[in-house]
């Protein structure tokens, strides 16, 4: 929310609202919803939201930020006056969530059908939701209308998160022209930039980009080490160098930047480098863990990857599919079966088999590598959409286990065989 519009509609509250907006305040700190609910019912009994605009937009942000979208939607929808802060808070909540982006485009659409004039805020949350879900028609009819506003010259928010929408939309070309029309540029504006030419597998315009900030006197963020040092997964030189810089700057002590760090290495195939960024990190989370996991396992070194699992687990980590996945693709590839039948056990305590399809494939390959095609069947079965994927790793297992007749039997219900599983069958 708009800080200058918040203190606006603060000016003159009723005495009784400003305790109720200290503790909704304080709610949103904690991601507290039991207290912002009963808070909310107190507000409800007095009838303040029906006196207090300011006090039902806090409430409408506070849902949004702590992800009750569907409760913000409520209390918006019952609030007797919506200004553009109410629309914005909403808005917000939408679009910091992918799944519910589409849901920020549609109160967009409300919003200005109901005579309210977006500002600011609004083009920046509505730009976001487009960058997340790929909208990039949408974004331009946004960037046109920024245009006439005068705000790419005034506002730098709304100029940095164009360049980035567009770079998440992979129209790098046209986020490289709205950087360049930006009146200035700071490090979020070259993290956009940099993050778009790193997605779009140019690393060297990434470099590129990476050595021009500097050279203007920006010095780079954590972000900025991310995104370029992904952009290195096929130049270990320009890796080891930024490496140093890392470790020069502060940074070889940030788990984002060293989650990179171990990624890059790993990607570049030195496994040794990547256990020893890994090692020298004072605090791990399950990313790291999942990073230098995947890493073992890409490189044919289950076991290895098996023995990281259980301290991962000795530790207090609890994984997630991620893991989950790696440490199945481990059992498979070291006939560690039985281990692979607890994890299998675990997933569908969890309730994860019919939630990630990407678990069940994993568990298919690992049964029907060690020959346990009754098992890779049974899982197979249970496959909830199955993808190309599914049915090519079950098609193959029975192939490499001799049983190409049946093979043939799954294929005649396969719609999406494609030609290197036609072959393995001549």
């Amino acid at each position: 929310m708009h800080r200058r519009e918040e203190e606006a509609e603060a000016i003159a509250l009723p005495s009784d609202s400003i305790c109720e907006i200290a503790l909704l305040k304080a709610c949103v700190k904690e991601k507290d919803l039991h207290q912002a609910s009963i808070i909310h019912a107190n507000i409800v009994k007095k009838g303040l939201l029906e006196k207090d605009r300011y006090l039902g937009n806090t409430l409408v942000s506070l849902y949004a930020k702590c992800g009750a979208l569907s409760r913000a939607q409520q209390v918006f929808e019952r609030l007797p006056v919506r200004n553009v802060v109410s629309w914005n808070a909403l808005i917000a909540g939408y679009a910091q969530h992918e799944h519910s982006c589409k849901q920020a485009l549609t109160c967009f659409q409300r919003m200005q059908h109901h005579g309210v004039s977006p500002n600011a805020v609004t083009y920046v949350c509505i730009l976001k939701a487009c960058g997340s879900i790929g909208r990039a028609t949408m974004g331009k009819e946004i960037h046109n209308t920024i245009v006439q506003k005068g705000l790419l010259e005034t506002n730098i928010l709304v100029g940095n998160t164009l360049v980035d929408m567009y770079a998440k939309c992979s129209a790098v070309a046209k986020a490289r022209q709205v950087f360049e029309q930006l009146p200035c540029r700071t490090v979020v504006s070259w993290n956009a930039l940099i993050s778009g030419y790193t997605q779009c597998g140019n690393g060297e315009e990434a470099l590129h980009c990476f050595e021009q900030m500097q050279q203007k006197g920006l010095s780079p963020d954590a972000l900025t080490y991310v995104c370029i040092l992904k952009a290195c997964s096929s130049n270990i030189q320009q890796g080891r160098q930024i490496h140093e810089q890392v470790i020069r700057c502060g940074f070889h002590t940030d788990k984002t930047v060293c989650n990179a760090l171990i990624d890059m290495y790993v990607k570049c195939g030195l496994i040794l480098e990547a256990q020893d960024v890994f090692d020298k990190l004072p605090v791990r989370d399950v990313v790291t863990w999942n990073a230098i996991i995947s890493g073992y396992v890409q490189q044919g070194r289950g076991e290895e990857a098996l023995i990281c699992f259980t301290c991962m687990q000795e530790e207090g980590f609890s994984p997630d599919v991620i893991t989950l996945t790696c440490i199945v693709k481990a059992c498979g590839s070291t006939g560690a079966i039985e281990k692979g039948k607890q994890i299998h056990d675990d997933i569908i305590s969890k309730g994860l088999l019919g939630k990630h399809i990407v678990l069940g494939n994993a568990l298919v390959d690992m049964y029907a590598n060690n020959g346990a095609l009754s098992e890779a069947k049974m899982v197979f079965n249970r496959i909830q959409g199955k993808d190309v994927v599914s049915w090519n790793t079950l098609i193959t297992g029975y192939v490499e286990n001799g049983f190409c007749e049946e093979a043939l039997n799954f294929l005649s219900n396969y719609k999406w065989g494609d030609l290197f599983l036609m072959l393995s069958l001549i």
